[in-house]
């Protein structure tokens, strides 16, 4: 190693800090520079394993400790978000059921869940940063469940309007503390992977409900009426995964009993390069300010919004679009669920290629391009009376599902900071939110039941999301080659070679990020 690099100035730190960007992602990532602050507002994680890496592991015990991560957080990330996503889909279930709730009443009650999670999506993401994340999500998933079991003694508009917007409020907590979770455990090239491991729950609801419900339908309702026991059934699922995230969710790995003392620092160690940070209490108004004022992440909201609109028609209309095509009840019940196996297969596929080719972007143009393709068959075969290129068209709609573990996943492996992470964390699902409460609109009643506008808007928003997704990749790219090349001037003027600069990373991984 050359001589001890001179003492490092707050530019230097930062072109250090930055080039991390060029290390885990030089296809369209990139790190943001963080603010080099006192110990005393460091990460817990720093007081384990102190400013410089101290303690060497070998690649073989690091995988036998990525496995036992992977046998508890991916299971129990993967269980919330099933019982998450098919609480939110409950009513679209319940609207060919039976459902008291019909036309118009029907999309405000559907946006009445989003409403909820518009409305909380802030405060739930700083009193996460206060508590015990893990416990506070736990605590949160049992609440819902109690809510969404009273579903079932509810009659009236209000009573369902009320309702639908606490269970918006208690789930707008979840895939904010999901992706902490995830970041602060798996390295940059891991996380993708296992964020897709949870997202495909969202396919696999829709495959699990539809034959739930379907069952659930030849119920007689002397006792209590079909769309009801899909409520009580529904949220006692949701209350027994949150006690088992009470129980085995760790809050982070410093407080991961599950690990021994040394795992716990060979976690850390492991995430030390990514200079993500862990937990830490305190929030950091710098971070805030470098998040709002960083245009990526203005494309991402972007981004959300346009992918986000879709979401929220079809998650509440998807089945009443497929009973238009000329099907029973039943008939659609069953025939709803190979759209959940299309979108399962294209996010895990997604996933794989974000980590292996270090890309964030691709993965959405890939997902969001057979949408574009399913709405205009759709459009193209209304009144044509071919059923199977109809259902064939849906299916392939449910693509545009894998955006949103891509977008997850960026915030996860580009946003170094707790701070910064959390809150565009919760710009992201901020926008979510606004996206899916636009999209509960965009199937009229009276576009029944061909409903041509909203499938046009589809189409027209999903085109839209190619060019967003191609800017933010211009983007991440360009700021990788400018850091680059910053990074090689600073190295030949203070004479460093990659080992200090490696030092430089470490000895900043826990300590200038608030955790």
């Amino acid at each position: 190693m050359s001589a001890s690099p001179e003492p490092t100035s707050p530019i230097s730190e930062k072109i250090v800090e930055s080039s991390l960007g060029n290390r885990y992602s030089d296809k369209d990532e990139d790190n943001s520079v963080e603010t080099i602050i006192s110990s005393a507002d460091g990460d817990e994680a720093l007081k384990l394993v102190g400013k410089e890496r101290t303690t060497q592991f070998t690649e073989e015990y690091n995988r036998r400790l990525r496995r036992k991560l992977d046998f508890v957080i991916p299971p129990l990330c993967a269980a919330v978000y099933f019982t998450q996503f098919l609480d939110k889909t409950s009513m679209n279930y319940a609207s060919i059921m039976g459902l008291p709730v019909i036309g118009q009443n029907y999309n405000l009650v559907s946006m009445a869940f989003y409403l909820g999670f518009l409305f909380w999506e802030f405060p739930t993401v700083y009193i996460s940063q206060k508590t015990r994340i893990a416990k506070y999500l736990g605590v949160n998933i049992v609440v819902w469940g109690t809510i969404l079991m009273l579903h079932a003694v509810a009659s009236s508009f209000g009573a369902f309007f009320v309702l639908r917007f606490l269970l918006g409020m208690c789930e707008s907590c979840v895939a904010p503390i999901l992706v902490i979770i995830i970041s602060m455990f798996y390295k940059k090239d891991e996380q993708a992977t296992r964020i897709s491991w949870y997202i495909v729950m969202n396919g696999l609801t829709q495959i699990f409900g539809g034959f739930v419900a379907y069952g659930v339908s030849f119920d007689d309702g002397r006792h209590l009426a079909p769309y009801k026991i899909i409520f009580v059934l529904l949220g006692g699922l949701a209350i027994v995964v949150g006690i088992a995230v009470l129980i085995w969710m760790p809050d982070s790995p410093v407080l991961a009993q599950f690990l021994t003392t040394e795992e716990r620092i060979a976690a850390l160690e492991r995430v030390r390069d990514d200079q993500g940070g862990t937990e830490n209490k305190t929030l950091k108004m710098d971070q805030v300010k470098e998040t709002l004022t960083d245009v990526r992440t203005w494309l991402i909201v972007l981004t959300t919004i346009l992918t986000n609109i879709p979401n929220g028609a079809l998650t509440s209309f998807s089945n009443i679009i497929i009973k238009g095509f000329g099907y029973s009840s039943r008939q659609t019940l069953v025939l709803s669920t190979p759209g959940g196996a299309v979108a399962s297969a294209m996010v895990l596929f997604c996933g794989w290629y974000s980590d292996k080719k270090n890309e964030r972007m691709t993965p959405i143009v890939i997902a969001i391009i057979p949408t574009i393709i399913g709405a205009a068959i759709m459009i193209g075969l209304n009144h044509s009376g071919n059923k199977g290129g109809l259902l064939f068209a849906i299916y392939l709609i449910n693509t545009f599902g894998s955006s949103g573990s891509a977008v997850y996943s960026w915030n996860a492996s580009n946003t170094a900071g707790h701070t910064k992470k959390s809150t565009l964390n919760a710009l992201t699902m901020f926008t979510f939110a606004v996206g899916n409460i636009i999209g509960t609109e965009i199937f009229q009643p009276k576009d029944a039941p061909d409903y041509i506008p909203g499938k046009i808007a589809i189409m027209t928003l999903m085109t839209v999301q190619l060019f967003v997704c191609f800017l933010l990749r211009y983007i991440n790219i360009r700021m990788n080659k400018k850091k680059a090349k910053l990074l090689e001037e600073e190295k030949a003027r203070r004479g460093w070679t990659d080992e200090d600069v490696q030092k430089e990373r470490e000895k900043h991984a826990f300590f200038g990020f608030d955790g």
